[in-house]
This record gives structure tokens, sequence and C-alpha cells, in this order.
């Protein structure tokens, strides 16, 4: 293969001297310290000698995956690990890189903002080049956009690019397969290692989704888009290690057999809602041990729904999975602030820890739910382009709360959740989530579910600074959302998506006023973690 040659203008400006200083104090008290890991959790406990000598080889091998990370968005960490300021160092590594992810903005002198492409693309590439250049592999996940020595675009896969590092991550899987004693999880682990060599993920999805008997879980490799807001198109590796609760697993299992119950119900056309998902789709809760890569750049994620292949989901299904442990922090430690600060009275008794949870559940239920190609057969990451991990995640939130609200009551939970309970809660988790900007993915859907249910009638904002809930016009707007961004997806037209995104995504007076009390209380914006292992 020819040698590749990097870009080097994105590099200029990225590697600087050691005595840069920082432009904002502020960033720093946004995240919230929490400890996860082995020694925080109950669930330990039941875990054998050999099986913690595998959550370990898993630790291993997800440090590889936050390595590959560290390539993809940045380079070399060293450039930010000499930065002789203490808080500007941390706050480097928070966010993987000299750019705050909620701003985008660079919080270190002499370095430039954040790219929209990250080293995913040449940064002189430009629109004309890219809509020119006819690689059939272009749009896989799996490939870097490069210059070969010509300066024309090609393409190289991650199993290249990142040989080093995946051939270390598959020897600590190895060891693991051979560790372990539960027989799904050596066949998921010895997929997984060939999806890694060859960019080839499906057979390990597949395997993965059999993996039910096992207590403890890893996902690792490159899974989300949300960092290529050039096309929504490459992927980031990333890694999450997690252990069951199996009490409540087992709680959730019913909820995982009506998926395409809960497709059938869905407030929407029938054409967009065509798709039927596997009837093995399974959820569970746990805890959190160790997040890398990805999933602990910026804002940390609560729950993630995995496979995103659409016919794996199709044939078998999905899994979807509730950092309950994390769930907890963020709603103790930034939601009831929030609600306490911003929620009327009458409407914050509604607020509870019970509501977030299953407000979560559903939202990555509803990943697996909707649609998943256009009407006219495309692919609609490729039909929507950068818009399409924004609209999902509207998709999901808007749905999930759909869901909670309207289902959940014919399921015995033990835990009553009024629809009231729902609706309060959803809307002080978009207040807090809005905080996020409007440069990162998940800040944006929150943004536009806040504008799209403001203009329903779903609440007001008094003078008081408060919020006060119209509860019949949230359930009409929260459906009206379901369908029109449903509708977005299934007729896959890229100026629709962005008249919609453009209308909604605006970071209005109100969210900008909550944004700074917030600020000035002390409430975090999000958490950071004290790996405890």
């Amino acid at each position: 293969m020819k040698k590749m040659f990097m870009a080097v203008a994105l590099a200029a400006t990225m590697f600087v001297g050691c005595n840069e200083t920082k432009k904002n104090d502020g960033n720093f008290a946004k995240y919230a310290t929490v400890k996860i890991g082995t020694e925080n959790t109950a669930y330990i406990d039941a875990i054998s000698i050999y099986g913690k000598e595998v959550l370990n080889l898993y630790r291993f091998a997800a440090m590889e995956a936050d390595n590959i990370y560290w390539k993809q968005v940045f380079g070399d960490k060293q450039a930010l690990e000499n930065l002789e300021d203490p808080q500007a160092r941390e706050y480097a590594l928070v966010n993987y890189g000299p750019w705050d992810r909620i701003t985008g903005k660079s919080f270190v002198e002499g370095f430039s903002d954040m790219p929209s492409g990250m080293l995913f693309y040449p940064s002189d590439m430009t629109q004309e080049e890219w809509d020119a250049f006819d690689a059939p592999d272009k749009y896989s996940p799996y490939t870097l956009i490069r210059r070969d020595h010509e300066g024309k675009l090609c393409t190289v896969w991650y199993h290249d690019e990142y040989h080093d590092n995946i051939s270390k991550m598959c020897d600590y899987l190895k060891a693991a397969a051979d560790l372990t004693i539960v027989p799904s999880v050596r066949e998921y682990l010895l997929a997984k290692i060939e999806g890694l060599k060859t960019d080839s993920y499906e057979q390990s999805a597949y395997k993965w989704l059999d993996t039910n008997d096992s207590k403890m879980d890893l996902v690792l490799g490159p899974n989300e888009s949300s960092d290529d807001q050039l096309h929504g198109i490459k992927r980031s590796y990333g890694a999450y290690i997690i252990l069951k609760n199996l009490s409540r697993t087992e709680q959730l299992r019913k909820f995982s057999e009506q998926m395409p119950e809960f497709q059938k119900s869905l407030p929407c056309k029938d054409e967009y809602k065509t798709f039927v998902p596997g009837t093995e789709s399974t959820i569970y809760a746990g805890d959190a041990l160790y997040y890398a890569g990805a999933a602990n750049c910026g804002i940390k994620d609560i729950a993630i729904s995995l496979p995103f292949d659409t016919k794996v989901q199709a044939e078998k299904g999905t899994r979807s999975i509730l950092m309950q442990n994390v769930i907890a922090s963020k709603f103790n430690g930034i939601l009831v602030p929030t609600a306490d600060l911003v929620i009327s009275d009458k409407d914050r008794e509604h607020v509870n820890d019970k509501a977030f949870f299953w407000n979560v559940a559903f939202r990555e239920v509803a990943h697996g739910l909707g649609v998943k190609s256009t009407l006219d057969g495309r692919s609609v990451d490729e039909a929507l382009d950068n818009l399409a991990a924004v609209v999902e995640e509207v998709k999901a939130l808007s749905t999930g709360t759909f869901l909670a609200s309207s289902v959940i009551a014919k399921f015995e939970t033990n835990e009553i959740v009024t629809k009231e309970d729902s609706y309060a809660t959803f809307l002080t988790a978009l207040l807090r989530s809005a905080r996020f900007g409007d440069e990162e993915v998940v800040g944006r859907a929150n943004i536009i579910c806040y504008n799209y249910l403001k203009e329903a009638g779903a609440y007001s904002r008094h003078q008081d600074g408060c919020y006060y809930i119209n509860y019949d016009a949230f359930r009409d707007g929260v459906s009206s959302l379901v369908a029109s961004v449903l509708e977005l997806q299934g007729n896959g037209n890229y100026d629709a998506a962005k008249s919609f995104v453009e209308k909604y995504d605006v970071l209005g007076d109100d969210l900008k006023a909550d944004t700074f009390n917030m600020m000035l209380e002390g409430i975090p914006v999000d958490v950071k973690f004290d790996f405890v292992w």
C-alpha cells in the first residue's frame, strides 16, 4: 500500500509549546467528580476470581481503545500532558483535546477551535473534493480519508491505521476469552477480535447479543459517529465495562419483549413505522466500572443502545444498557438542584428518580424503533448526512418520553410513575442537558425538544424564572414531535431536516438565562470520573 500522508494544516494549529495558558477559568467547575469502579459497586462480590481477572483484561483492552481515540480526534496527547497549568491540563484530558466539548471553542492559547471533521478527514479537504471523490468505501464508518503521495484523496482502513493498538487490544481480548468460563462470552470475544482486525462487526454484534448469561459486559470498538460533525459517518473508538444488576435486569426483561408492540404504538403514519425490531432485544441495568475513549470524553452517557447495524437490529434486536450508578449521580447532583431552581412548586413534586430512570430506559429502547431506512430505500445516515445524529437523538428523546408516559402503567414495576412525573422530569432533564450547548449532539437535541415543546404550549416560563407545565399540551407536543422526526427520517429529505434543525436548534434568551443562573448556583453541567479500580 502506498504511503499515506496526513494533512499538516490542522496539526500545525494543534501542537504547541507547553507554556500556553488557559483562556477561561470557568471551565473547570463544569464537571463534578464521581468515583466509579470495582471498589464502588456491590455487584463485584458476585464475580469469581477468574471473572475479576477477565475484568482487568477488559480494562487493558479499553485503554488501547482510549489510545486510538486520541489519535482520531487530536493526535499526540503529550502536547496536552505537558501543559504547565494543572487545571488546563486536567480539563484538556477530560475533553480529549484543547477544546471545550460543550462550546467547541479552544480554552488553551495557541490552539484552534475544534475541527468539525476531527482527524477523520484532511483539514484542507473541500466540499467539492468530497463530492467528486468516488471511492466505494468513503462512506464506510471505519475508513479515514487521507491524501496519497500525489495529494489526492484516498481511504485508509482503521485496522491498518491503528494496527499496533488493535494488535495489543486483541491480545488482551484473546487472554480474556481463554480465561472466561462463559461460552457465549468466549464466542463474543473471539468474534470481536476478528471484527477489530477486519473492520467487519456484524458477527460480533450477533454474538454480543447472545451474552445474556454473563454478569459483566464489555462494549468496545468504533461505535459512535457524533465526533464526525462534518459528515456524521466516521465512528470513534470507545469502551464501557459494566456489572449487571441481576434483579433489576429481570424487571426490565418484560419491556424488551414488547419492542414490536412499542413500534406499533408510535403516534405516526404507518409508513413511518414499518421496521420490525428483532424479537431478541434486551435491556439491563448495572453499574459502570470504566469508560474509555469516546465514552469518556466530555459529557458522559448514562445509557447506551447497540448495535447500530440495522440488519442485526431487524434480525435479532438491540441491547440497551442503563448505567444506574451514573444515572443516580446525575439525578442527585444535577437534576435535583436544577428542579429546585427552575421548576415551579406545583410541578417540582413530580420530579423524581424513578421517572428519570424510566425516561432514560425508554429513550434507549427508542433507538431500536421507528425508521431505519428512508421510504425510497436509502440509509437514513447517508440521506441526512451531518444531521443524522442529532435527528436520531431527538427521535430517541421524544419517543422515549412518549413510551415512558404511556405504557409503563401497563407493567408491574412496583414503581409508580405517572405521566406528570415523566413530563416534569423530562423538562428538568432538558434544561439540564441544554447546557451541553449547541455544538454537541446531545445538547442540540435537547435544545430542539425544548423549543418544539415550548411552541406547542407544553410549558411557560414565568417572571419568577420558574417553569409551569401544561400536561395535556405536553402530551400532545411529545406525540407531535415523535411524528415529525420519524417523518424527517423516513422521507430522507436533507433540506427539510436542515430547516427543522435550524428552526428549533436555537439557544434562546430563556435557556441562556437558565444556564447563567445554574452557573451562579454552582450546579455542574456534567460529571467526570475518578476510576477506583
